[in-house]
């Protein structure tokens, strides 16, 4: 990081706070990246970070934003928020997460995100603030160590898919509270994130869900369909601290059903990518279903939840919200 950053509560009674910033790795020329490491200088307020890769057509509106912006960086909730055809979703690769566990980020086959000269990075970083009372706790100036090669005329390029399900996790038997009614959950979160991270919980629900309801219980899924074709090399699981085991499957329910991401006892100290035995090869017709299950009596025992009031769990950026996503490190294909 360009200098040390001091994070604070946000408006509406938040907790967390996403921080977006510039990395220049000044390249002159195309490189792949092949491994990343996300050093956290503060551990007690870093949740989770991402970097992402934005392609030299995109440099000058990041650049703009961020000149913008006053302070080190801009405030992002779910991805670069730099608007911009060339930083919009798909375009801005997500090259990398770091969460409590995490090591360096490395694949040994031939692989890598490919870089021209002029790409930036975007470091998001996910600081929580519950563990020090809402207050600040000193200041953070974390680096991000890059593993560059020239490649050669084999490598193949990679991509991040990120496979999510709903979260609708109820209050247990023995909670009660204004915040254990779906509808206020929901509001309380589109008061700390903005609408666009609000109406994330029935979004998915539409998406996932036949019939477009919602399912309150523990465990919940949903299935992506592959639409072209592509090799998964790795993947993880990232949920919040009521998180119980995650699972990702290949065409569940058949008979070239096949799990490729397990994590079957969750542990949030300790998300890490995770290298298929093998690259397995997808395509059209196939099927990736994300399973998560949550536990909502969790909350009683983790000490940064202890103090909070019971809610019905849906999803949110904040620590005391949840995620279900199955990420996954992929190669496209030609056939």
């Amino acid at each position: 990081m360009a200098e040390a950053y001091t994070p604070a509560p946000p408006a509406g009674g938040g907790t967390d706070e996403y921080r977006c910033q510039v990395l220049d790795p000044g390249l002159t020329k195309t490189a792949f990246l092949t491994g990343t490491q996300f050093m956290p200088e503060n551990v007690a307020i870093a949740h989770h970070a991402i970097v992402y890769a934005v392609p030299a057509g995109g440099a000058q509106a990041v650049r703009e934003h961020d000149a913008k912006t006053p302070g080190l960086g801009w405030q992002c909730f779910g991805g670069t928020g730099v608007a911009g055809a060339e930083v919009e979703e798909g375009d801005a690769a997500w090259v990398d997460t770091w969460a409590p566990g995490a090591t360096e980020t490395l694949l040994d086959q031939d692989a890598g995100h490919k870089l021209e000269p002029g790409s930036l990075l975007v470091l998001q970083i996910h600081y929580n603030l519950l563990a020090t009372g809402d207050k600040p706790a000193g200041s953070d100036r974390s680096a991000v160590r890059l593993r560059l090669t020239d490649g050669t005329p084999q490598t193949r390029e990679l991509e991040t898919w990120s496979l999510d399900a709903p979260v609708d996790l109820p209050c247990a038997a023995d909670e009660a509270g204004p915040l254990c009614d779906r509808a206020a959950s929901i509001a309380d979160v589109t008061k700390r994130f903005g609408a666009d991270v609000g109406e994330m919980a029935d979004r998915q629900v539409e998406e996932c869900n036949q019939g477009g309801a919602p399912k309150p219980g523990d465990t919940q899924t949903c299935d992506h369909e592959v639409e072209a074709p592509m090799t998964l090399f790795a993947g993880f699981g990232h949920m919040h601290m009521l998180g119980r085991a995650l699972k990702v499957e290949l065409n569940p329910g058949t008979p070239k059903a096949k799990v490729v991401l397990d994590v079957p006892q969750f542990d949030f100290d300790n998300q890490r990518l995770m290298k298929l035995p093998s690259p397995v090869e997808i395509g059209p017709g196939d099927t990736l279903r994300v399973t998560c299950t949550h536990d909502a009596g969790l909350r009683k025992l983790v000490p940064q939840l202890k103090k909070l009031p019971p809610r019905y769990v849906v999803w949110g950026d904040g620590t005391s919200d949840e995620m279900c996503i199955g990420i996954m490190v992929v190669s496209p294909r030609k056939s």
